[in-house]
């Protein structure tokens, strides 16, 4: 059973969350600022934290960078009344991995935490499969019965991050920012490019393919299922 970390400042959020949470089978701990949620990840296995970023002592932004600075792969999940384009900017840019705005949908956010948790578990492994098709993230390959393909590493990074969400539309932004840095002084097109290449490398291969959406971006599609 997955283990959460509510951590708001705000008595009625917490509750909320917690009875949500635990309605659908996760354990849940609470925290009411930044402080005292790192001492719950000293002395309890946390699987995700959900945190608003607005509290005292120490805040969502400040909590997420010290996570970050020895722990990579908590999923960690912002909740938060702050709306601005700049403020969830600075929310991934301190490492969060998803953002919401309250008040939140509590359907997305149980569909949100599942994926959430769903990716950290892909990402401990190191390796996703398809069909027959395996991704290993440290050797950066591609492999089926009798050939493997060594990827360079941002096209292995973009299709990883598309096969790990078979039929969801990414847009370019979206995987600009995720794969090249939301510094990079690349251009969006260069996913084209990355993305050409891919086809180009796989266009045989018949368990998955990427399809493009006129106006919106890119999907991968698992074939043969």
């Amino acid at each position: 059973m997955f283990h959460i970390l509510v951590v708001d400042d705000d008595t009625n959020t917490r509750r909320l969350l917690q009875t949500v949470l635990e309605g659908d089978g996760y354990t849940v701990s609470t925290a009411i600022n930044g402080e005292e949620a790192l001492k719950k990840l000293e002395q309890e296995h946390i699987d995700l934290v959900i945190l608003d970023i607005m509290m005292p002592k120490m805040d969502g932004y400040e909590f997420t960078r010290i996570v970050r600075e020895g722990r990579d792969d908590l999923p960690i999940l912002m909740v938060t009344a702050k709306q601005l384009p700049q403020e969830k900017h600075q929310g991934f840019r301190v490492g969060t991995d998803d953002y919401m705005t309250k008040p939140v949908d509590l359907e997305e956010l149980l569909l949100r935490v599942k994926a959430l948790l769903r990716r950290a578990k892909i990402i401990n492994e190191r390796k996703l499969q398809v069909g027959d098709v395996v991704l290993d993230y440290d050797a950066m390959t591609v492999t089926r019965p009798g050939e493997s393909i060594e990827l360079p590493q941002k096209e292995f990074m973009l299709l990883y991050k598309l096969l790990s969400y078979p039929g969801k539309i990414f847009t370019r932004i979206q995987l600009m920012d995720e794969i090249w840095g939301y510094d990079s002084e690349t251009g969006w097109e260069t996913v084209t490019v990355h993305i050409a290449r891919l086809r180009k490398r796989f266009e045989n291969w018949n368990e998955f393919e990427i399809h493009s959406i006129r106006g919106l971006g890119y999907k991968a599609v698992k074939k043969n299922e």
